[in-house]
């Protein structure tokens, strides 16, 4: 299973177009109802293994309350979950990947504004930039449940000591690395893979975001996602000239699978066997890309081992100034009710408390941004760090852009502009493309 973040499988820009009729037989409970339930349904699209370990997360919550959780994930949840809202299906909770999506759930009428409690749980628990994102037009409604760390540069820690080469602390760093690793090995030393079915493109948008972070700042950052910076202009055409160095050049993609447009071929998890084996040296995914790894091999037919000195590590994709501020774009999901039952909205004070963050990070996988969390219960090394990083106050975070776009834009002429920028098609004529999606 592929968690929300990655997922990205059905596009939101269908959302009020499915033909959700059929849906209407499926509620999940009754939702603004007074009566008390003993059961808090909840729906998202988390699923398999990572539903089942979301679920026991309110193993002691059921203990001291009595209150049974039911979460069922659902694959098709991004696109489905707004029509079934307007047509009276609403779960009790639902747990959402985009603050876009979140928005248009809000705009059905049926969200219910966060309760005072758990107002308080992420005043204490959370920065201020979290808050916002699940704030629309100045209204409160969902906690922030989970997150990931984009912007990880993955690469063997092993290979790195056979070349005699360090992790770099700059981009132009970066770059020379690129250079020393191909001129050493005679191969492309990146790979990448921009295939995910509906939503392929979203792993530029990725690179694209860090790259506007580090090359511009966080305010030029916040002025894009408003639209008062536009896709036209100079600061994101010099971010996708900066990535063009890397991913335009066929002496430096793809790695293990082919030319530069085969990345829009590539699946996006598939990199991970690739750095694995040894076969691709360098990759830019995100912290969730670690769970990638457990089903990868190493040229020996190990399962790779992630950590600083392990089979396969990540570094923080470098900013444009040494000793500069750490930039650091994440993505997360969202925690919204619709309904006022009093057994609701214990289960959103829970979900949005330090003891569900630590119960959820300890049974393995995931990190959380909840300041109060405990970072060492991480299942690894890697998730420990990625899990600091989100909760140091010096570290400038920003959500994830695209998910903060309009859906015609953040997941539909950006994710698309990306493919087609891969296959070929001028810088100025894409940026122009995706900037059009604003009048759609």
């Amino acid at each position: 299973m592929l968690s929300t973040q990655r997922r990205r499988i059905l596009v939101p820009i269908a959302l009020a177009g499915v033909a959700g009729l059929a849906l209407a037989g499926c509620a999940e409970s009754s939702s603004g109802g007074s009566s008390e339930s003993s059961t808090v349904k909840i729906s998202g699209g988390i699923t398999g293994s990572e539903a089942d370990l979301l679920n026991e997360s309110f193993a002691s919550f059921t203990e001291e309350t009595g209150i049974k959780v039911d979460y069922t994930g659902d694959k098709s949840f991004e696109g489905n979950i707004v029509t079934k809202v307007a047509g009276g299906s609403a779960p009790d909770i639902a747990i959402v990947p985009q603050p876009g999506l979140l928005k248009s759930l809000v705009e059905t009428g049926e969200v219910k504004e966060a309760p005072e409690a758990v107002v308080t749980n992420v005043d204490e628990n959370w920065s201020e930039d979290w808050k916002k994102y699940g704030t629309v037009d100045g209204t409160f409604y969902a906690a922030p449940m989970l997150a990931n760390v984009k912007g990880y540069v993955w690469y063997s820690p092993a290979s790195f000591a056979e070349w005699g080469v360090e992790v770099p602390t700059t981009w132009d760093e970066m770059l020379t690395l690129t250079q020393t690793i191909q001129e050493k090995t005679g191969t492309a030393p990146w790979c990448a893979g921009f295939s995910s079915g509906d939503a392929s493109g979203w792993p530029g948008t990725d690179w694209i975001e860090d790259l506007v972070l580090r090359q511009s700042g966080a305010d030029v950052y916040d002025q894009w996602v408003a639209d008062e910076v536009k896709f036209t202009d100079a600061p994101i055409k010099d971010a996708f000239d900066a990535l063009g160095t890397i991913l335009l050049d066929p002496n430096y993609v793809n790695a293990g699978f082919g030319d530069v447009k085969s990345i829009n071929s590539t699946a996006f998890g598939d990199v991970a066997a690739k750095i694995a084996d040894g076969s691709c040296a360098l990759t830019h995914q995100a912290s969730f890309l670690s769970s990638n790894f457990l089903d990868a091999k190493t040229a020996s037919g190990e399962t790779p081992t992630v950590a600083p000195d392990g089979d396969v590590y990540a570094f923080l994709l470098p900013g444009f100034e040494a000793g500069g501020d750490t930039y650091v774009e994440a993505g997360g999901e969202f925690v919204a009710a619709f309904s006022d039952d009093e057994n609701v909205q214990k289960v959103l004070e829970f979900m949005s408390s330090a003891e569900f963050a630590d119960a959820r990070v300890k049974l393995g996988g995931v990190i959380s941004a909840n300041k109060n969390a405990d970072p060492s219960l991480a299942s690894s090394e890697f998730l420990t760090d990625a899990m600091t990083t989100l909760q140091d106050s010096s570290t400038v975070v920003r959500f994830d852009a695209s998910d903060l776009m309009p859906a015609t834009v953040g997941s539909g002429s950006f994710w698309k502009g990306m493919v087609n920028w891969i296959d070929g098609k001028s810088t100025d004529d894409v940026l122009a493309e995706i900037q059009a999606g604003y009048d759609n």
